[in-house]
């Protein structure tokens, strides 16, 4: 079945299976764009949809990293998992384990000495979609060794109510329109309020909407019910408490901890770049800067089993399960491009790895302030997720929260988008506080390509999705 998209895309539903211009092959009822085109992937999958017992279906563990998991093979293992709150998981044998949501898009569980990844279910496109969140589509599992891989899938023993719901609210006729500044709405946001400056960008407009879009972060990553902060314990107010009031991975006593700013283009990777950008930082601050590793956006683009290319992704799965199982190369093994061109990463190419990874605090919807203040202290600069209104995107300079204006020429909704905490501080006259961010939009945008935005009060959900590795130098 075929869906018009646009003046030039054609979505493919395949019935069996799908071919991507990515060399892969992704399971049953999913979406082959043909195409650049925006999201991750239509699914929207709540907490509470997920929250319950479940029956994994599991073959024979004898694969490697490289399965697609396109079918299930042989049933060889059956668990019934119970997913509770915050993040305990028990099998029916009373073992316990740990899982997390993963945005709104499917779920990892950890138990047994082993680690199961499987988006939610879905059917349809980002014009309108159908979410059956009581059920997966074909996942990976391996060992804590990175060893014994196996596919499965996963079905709730209780039955969740589909969910119809549509992300993508520009009319699909315009996304190939080119993307236009708004000289109005800026003069409106620069009168109302002087905590920011907002100006055009005429190389802004080379880009289409799909394209904007996409470098806001893609359709699919509208999260209509965005994340809240977890309430701080008093032990943790009480550790940040003695935390310089300013603090800046750039210049730590005269040295530099953050890898330079680059350009995403129009491609949806702004995950990829958070998250290579994540390890550049921790591997910088792990050896003293001995290595300064800028590792290959593309690889990621073009290989990843755990993303969906230029049409989106996801840090925790790329800083953390992929870097894990594949790990990173070099940018001269696989020059970044920004097309979804198909996987030609060098395979002699050296490989950095993750040891360890996940949503600050343990899981998703356990962020907040304090935190991710600690951890940026402690560890070094993270991976963090946060709504991008239209308004931002003509951010000069300041301290931005969102005005509220928005650009009447390209009517987007907020979108998530992933960058890369570097710092934090207090503006000497206000006193306003504000995190220091560094954005993949290149350094002729913003503040030398990073932005600085509210503080404390959770602005555009930036307090709640934090997401950290450890890397091995």
């Amino acid at each position: 079945m075929e869906l018009e998209f646009g003046n030039r895309d054609i979505i493919t539903l395949n019935i069996v299976t799908c071919s991507t211009t990515k060399g892969k092959i992704v399971l049953a009822v999913v979406v082959c764009w043909a195409g650049l085109v925006a999201g991750d992937t239509p699914a929207n999958c709540l907490y509470e949809d997920i929250r319950g017992t479940w029956v994994f279906l599991e073959e024979e563990r004898s694969g490697d990293s490289t399965s697609p998991c396109d079918t299930l093979g042989e049933v060889v293992h059956t668990n019934t998992f119970t997913l509770d709150y915050p993040n305990t998981v028990k099998d029916e044998l009373g073992h316990e384990g740990t899982w997390t949501l993963i945005w709104n898009q499917g779920f990892e569980v950890n138990i047994n000495e082993r680690s199961y990844f499987a988006f939610s279910y879905y059917e349809g496109d980002f014009v309108a979609s159908t979410s059956y969140c009581d059920r997966t589509f074909t996942g990976w599992s391996r060992d804590t060794t990175v060893r014994n891989w196996s596919c499965f899938t996963a079905n709730k023993t209780t039955s969740v109510p589909p969910r119809t719901v549509s992300k993508l609210t520009v009319p699909k006729e315009r996304l190939d329109q080119p993307y236009r500044d708004d000289h109005e709405m800026i003069a409106r946001v620069n009168a109302k309020q002087s905590s920011w400056k907002a100006k055009a960008y005429p190389e802004h407009e080379k880009y289409t909407l799909r394209e904007t879009l996409n470098r806001f972060g893609g359709a699919g990553s509208i999260l209509p019910n965005p994340p809240s902060p977890a309430p701080a314990t008093p032990e943790q107010k009480a550790r940040v408490s003695y935390l310089p009031e300013n603090f800046d991975w750039r210049d730590v006593e005269g040295v530099n901890y953050v890898s330079p700013v680059r350009d995403q283009g129009g491609c949806g990777s702004c995950y990829a770049f958070a998250s290579a950008a994540h390890l550049e930082a921790r591997l910088r601050v792990a050896t003293k800067n001995a290595r300064q590793d800028v590792f290959s956006t593309q690889d990621v683009v073009s290989c990843s089993l755990l993303a969906q290319g230029c049409a989106g992704g996801f840090s925790f799965l790329i800083a953390g399960r992929y870097a894990q199982d594949q790990g990173m190369v070099a940018e001269t093994c696989n020059a970044y491009t920004g097309q979804d061109d198909p996987c030609n990463t060098d395979s002699t190419c050296g490989r950095t790895y993750t040891s360890a990874y996940e949503y600050l605090g343990g899981y998703y919807g356990a962020c907040n302030e304090e935190l991710m203040l600690q951890a940026l202290i402690e560890k070094g600069p993270m991976a963090i997720a946060y709504q991008v209104y239209s308004d931002f995107y003509n951010y000069d300079g300041g301290i931005y929260h969102h005005t509220g204006e928005k650009n009447e020429f390209n009517p987007f909704e907020m979108v998530n988008h992933a960058v890369l905490l570097v710092g934090y501080g207090v503006d000497e006259t206000t006193g306003e506080k504000y995190w220091i961010v560094k954005n993949s939009w290149g350094d002729s945008w913003g503040e030398d390509g990073y932005f600085r935005i509210r503080r404390g009060t959770n602005e555009c959900s930036i307090e709640s999705m934090g997401v950290e590795a450890k890397v091995i130098p």
